[in-house]
């Protein structure tokens, strides 16, 4: 029996999520993009979900669609990669709706899908020996995983051209600079900052960041007026809960006494 490609964790309100098949180079393929829309559901059905953390065992994140499977499958390739499309993009849509924020913490190479799994997250930190390297046009292929929704978003419509269609292989201080990731840390620190991230995000008061993540999302097809409907309300209702109250009375406790 194989090993299961993903395995998933839950402990304290913080789902890891760890890309587990680093024999075949962590690759999206059909058993791995199942897998991934199962645990995006069981995160969405997690009670008290404060953070998803995907990683990856080995040396590389991911190297993307495993094209061995799609030669494999070439008598029927065209339903085979749209119904692994349909489990892959179900998957993202899933882990985007969460009432929590995805980090990604990316160590070694991500190309094509794991690239547009680190596209998708909330957070990306990366190792400084980290690599990314889109692929798809290089195979004749087109992307997938959301990366033309987000890449343009994250870098501008040029710069994610040029990504897609000459598939540079950008370094971490690279995709750290045109905004693809958000922190770049010292290998033999990676650990412990992904660790200090999550623990961060898990910590704030309930509702705080997954709102925010809501404001973020909705923000860039808003106007102006609608998004600060959105901001007043979202406020409103977050100062009203007991646990910002509490962490409130905590901060001005702190500020009095000092």
């Amino acid at each position: 029996m194989n090993a299961k490609p993903l395995r998933f964790e839950s402990r304290d309100g913080i789902v890891r999520l760890t890309l587990a098949n680093p024999a075949n180079r962590n690759a999206v393929d059909g058993a791995f993009v199942q897998a991934l829309k199962e645990a995006a559901v069981r995160c969405e059905v997690t009670p008290g979900l404060r953070c998803v953390l995907i990683q990856a065992e080995g040396d590389r994140f991911s190297v993307g669609g495993d094209l061995r499977e799609f030669v494999r499958e070439r008598a029927r390739i065209q339903t085979h990669v749209k119904t692994m499309t349909i489990e892959f993009h179900a998957a993202i849509t899933t882990l985007a709706r969460l009432p929590a924020p995805v980090v990604v913490g990316l160590r070694g190479m991500a190309a094509g899908g794991g690239a547009s799994l680190v596209c998708m997250s909330d957070l990306a930190v990366a190792s400084r020996s980290a690599r990314i390297n889109f692929a798809y046009t290089r195979s004749g292929l087109t992307p997938d995983g959301g990366a033309t929704w987000y890449l343009p978003r994250l870098v501008g419509a040029q710069r994610a051209f040029d990504l897609l269609a000459m598939n540079p292989t950008v370094t971490a201080e690279e995709a750290q600079a045109m905004g693809l990731i958000a922190r770049v840390v010292d290998d033999e620190q990676f650990e412990m900052e992904i660790a200090r991230v999550v623990e961060q995000l898990a910590s704030a008061p309930a509702g705080a960041v997954g709102q925010l993540k809501r404001l973020l999302q909705q923000s860039p097809g808003n106007s102006l007026a609608a998004q600060l409907d959105l901001e007043g309300s979202g406020i409103a209702a977050q100062a009203a809960s007991a646990e910002t109250m509490a962490a409130l009375d905590s901060f001005l406790a702190r500020s009095t006494a000092r």
